[in-house]
């Protein structure tokens, strides 16, 4: 028999799969390969620019190791840890019970587990322009349809309640909200979100509730409490991991907790169903879910002070360059700021007209579903603020020059 020779074809959904926070490092290789040092302010990774996990989690971890954890745990997680995530949001104003949580493999498996459990081919998600990109992978993965919901940095970027509304078809299964917010930094007003429980009440749709950020408000001592404290039988489905607040992303242990609405108890067998296929997300750092919520968390007194300093530098900085502007974030480590593009460029080519002439690596704006003409990009800020005054000066430089062309 003759050898054929031809590519293997790929899977048609690949094509729709796009993940604009990695992707964009391919050029960056290139720029890198070619002698310039790059300032990588792309992934939200607070490792890399020297915050450190706390030790009482891996000190967990070692344990558990050591005494032998490691084999496979039950697919929705070990009772412990699943019983942590329970008292914490119960703690939180939204009553919780152990078999309404399961642990996934970061926050990220969650969502795309929920997905799976909710949406058919075809189907609708309200998703937010701009959004957090996994969601429209996902969503493209699965052959459901990506419908935005913009949020509006006149007005530090809210949602209209309004717009969602008019939004809403038979088709559509489930509202996504991030609050606080991955890309701007926002944190949602109580009036919004009793709308947005409102209305998932009303047409008895899910609302995915990612609240990873919930420790990192720069000016409140005490977390951001759950959307669905507001409202504990409402459908929501909330999901969380140590990655951010707790400064361990690489660990990959987050959670998925389910209300206790009756109406998700289909719901919730759905998602034990699939997550039994993928048997189990890592059995040690899930010992470090118990750590961390039933443990010390004073180190994000120093955290929220630290991010807040940058927050306040990146704010003024970018401000001050001729022809950027930037809604302050109140929250996490991300600004979304815009550049006023000459005619026909769009935020991508500014951004890599950006990488290639500095090094400096941020993202574009319509990575994260917004217009390409808008001229958003996002910045992650977590360098220190010698160094980012050093990125802003760079970028200033940069820009003038950009919009003189």
């Amino acid at each position: 028999m003759p050898r054929v020779t031809s590519a293997i074809p790929v899977a048609g959904r690949v094509a729709g799969f796009t993940y604009a926070i990695r992707n964009i490092v391919v050029e960056a290789r290139k720029v890198e390969a070619a002698g310039k040092t790059i300032r990588y302010l792309n992934i939200g990774d607070p490792i890399p620019f020297g915050f450190e996990t706390p030790p009482h989690m891996v000190e967990a971890v070692d344990r558990a190791m050591r005494d032998g954890h490691n084999g496979y745990a039950p697919s929705p997680g070990i009772e412990s840890a699943r019983e942590a995530v329970a008292a914490e949001f119960t703690s939180r104003g939204l009553p919780t019970t152990a078999d309404r949580v399961i642990i996934t493999s970061g926050a990220s498996e969650g969502i795309e587990l929920a997905m799976g459990a909710l949406v058919n081919p075809g189907e609708e998600v309200l998703v937010p322009s701009p959004t957090y990109p996994l969601y429209t992978a996902v969503l493209a993965k699965i052959g459901a349809k990506i419908v935005y919901y913009r949020t509006d940095p006149a007005h530090g970027w809210m949602p209209d309640i309004d717009e969602i509304r008019s939004l809403l078809t038979p088709a559509t299964r489930a509202i996504v909200v991030i609050d606080p917010n991955n890309p701007t930094g926002a944190i949602y007003p109580t009036s919004f979100r009793r709308a947005l429980l409102d209305l998932v009440n009303s047409h008895n749709i899910v609302l995915l509730a990612d609240e990873v950020y919930g420790d990192l408000a720069y000016d409140d001592p005490v977390p951001v409490p759950p959307i669905g404290s507001l409202d504990p039988d409402a459908p929501i489905i909330s999901f969380s991991s140590l990655s951010k607040g707790y400064l361990a992303p690489g660990w990959r242990a987050g959670w998925l907790a389910v209300g206790r609405s009756p109406r998700l108890d289909d719901v919730m067998a759905a998602l034990r169903k699939l997550a039994d296929g993928r048997l189990c997300s890592p059995v040690p750092m899930q010992y470090a879910v118990t750590a961390a919520l039933t443990g010390d968390r004073s180190h994000q007194i120093p955290l929220r002070k630290a991010l807040r300093e940058r927050a306040d530098l990146t704010t003024a900085r970018l401000n001050a360059i001729p022809g950027i502007s930037c809604v302050a974030p109140v929250a996490a480590f991300y600004a979304m700021p815009k550049v006023d593009l000459p005619p026909g460029k769009t935020d991508e080519d500014y951004v890599l007209g950006l990488l290639r002439a500095t090094g400096i690596l941020c993202v574009h704006g319509s990575g994260f579903g917004t217009r390409p003409a808008d001229g958003f990009f996002r910045v992650v800020f977590l360098a220190s603020p010698s160094e980012l005054a050093d990125i802003y000066d760079t970028m200033a430089v940069f820009t003038a020059e950009y919009l003189r062309r």
